[in-house]
């Protein structure tokens, strides 16, 4: 095993520099920390202070982030940008999913609480507050990221996603849609409500009508996505356009439209929530609102820390939206053709 006096010579230091860096008990300059550290990572060497150092602070110098579901790439994106903040400040980062299920939410918070984790950041289920309530009972500082429960106050960072929402539908009805189906995602996520919200604001300056028939509740996952759409596409007056409101709705909408034989933009367009790089790579190119995960999960963690520090942190309560980005690829006709000339879009089913 590497010692304390190894590091110090692989760094060309004194073993007091290489103490102070691991103990942050003195300034050190940015060019000899990082000499120490880059000399620990290749000596492997683990300081023996680093329990001693939890014990004396009463810290494990960890967090929690829960998520809906890490598959979905929206998710990994969240936990990257809180991991990079987490580990300038030398924490570490446990990353579980929920499934959207209120047991396993609940499990996962009681399991946090038992590994004496130092705070949390979660996207709620929205279906409870009692254990969300009992962390701060225990003084575990935690942050909402993406949805709030609103019956508990707390740092909130999330996306503006009722203007993104309004975008999205806004560039449907320009391009002559009308009849624009919406598949939700479930009722108890705010940020499924949001997103209605938008849609419904769209609707309602252009006056059109909204019609029950032309909405569905997904799950936010392939499955529910895609049979959302065929519920969409099987009505004796289908839509001519989808609005997707996240990444696996999106693919699943996408894989109903092939299934049914249509094509897209063609027969139906489609604009969807979210956005990674290789949506660029379907046929066609998905039309979405692209949000900001990794800066979410930056700006989740650096509220955490602040809640984490000496002082305790802020008594008021921080909600930050991050805009969004309406980016029109290929995936919606215009449609103002069928309008003008009296054409029935329904004849392409």
């Amino acid at each position: 095993m590497a010692t304390i006096e190894d590091v110090a010579k692989k760094a060309g230091v004194s073993k007091s520099t290489v103490s102070h860096v691991i103990n942050e008990t003195r300034y050190v300059s940015p060019e000899l920390t990082e000499k120490v550290q880059q000399a620990m990572e290749k000596l492997n060497y683990h300081s023996p202070n680093a329990i001693a150092r939890g014990l004396k602070t009463q810290k494990t110098f960890t967090i929690g982030l829960i998520v809906s579901d890490i598959t979905n790439m929206f998710s990994p994106y969240l936990a990257r940008g809180l991991e990079g903040i987490a580990s300038e400040k030398g924490y570490n980062v446990i990353v579980s999913n929920t499934d959207e299920l209120l047991e396993k939410e609940q499990k996962l918070i009681d399991s946090l609480i038992e590994q004496r984790v130092d705070g949390v950041v979660l996207a709620p289920t929205g279906k409870d507050d009692d254990k969300i309530n009992l962390l701060r009972e225990q003084n575990i500082p935690f942050v909402f990221l993406d949805r709030q429960v609103s019956s508990v106050e707390a740092d909130f960072v999330t996306s503006n996603n009722k203007e993104g929402a309004y975008k999205a539908t806004k560039h449907l009805l320009e391009n002559g849609h009308e009849r624009i189906g919406a598949i939700l995602g479930p009722e108890c996520i705010t940020t499924s409500n949001k997103r209605f919200s938008g849609y419904k604001r769209a609707l309602n300056e252009n006056g059109i009508r909204l019609r029950s028939e032309l909405l569905v509740r997904g799950n936010y996952k392939l499955k529910g996505g895609r049979v959302g759409a065929e519920k969409l596409l099987d009505l004796k007056d289908p839509p001519t356009a989808l609005f997707s409101t996240n990444l696996m709705s999106n693919l699943g909408a996408l894989k109903a439209i092939n299934n049914t034989g249509l094509r897209c933009p063609e027969d139906i367009s489609l604009v969807g929530f979210d956005d990674v790089p290789w949506i660029e790579t379907l046929q066609p190119p998905l039309t979405v609102v692209s949000q900001k995960p990794y800066e979410m999960g930056c700006r989740a963690g650096e509220l955490l820390f602040e809640r984490l520090g000496e002082n305790g942190g802020r008594e008021d309560f921080i909600t930050e939206k991050l805009e969004t980005e309406f980016i029109a690829r290929n995936s919606v006709k215009d449609n103002k053709y069928n309008q003008k000339t009296g054409g029935d879009i329904s004849k392409n089913y």
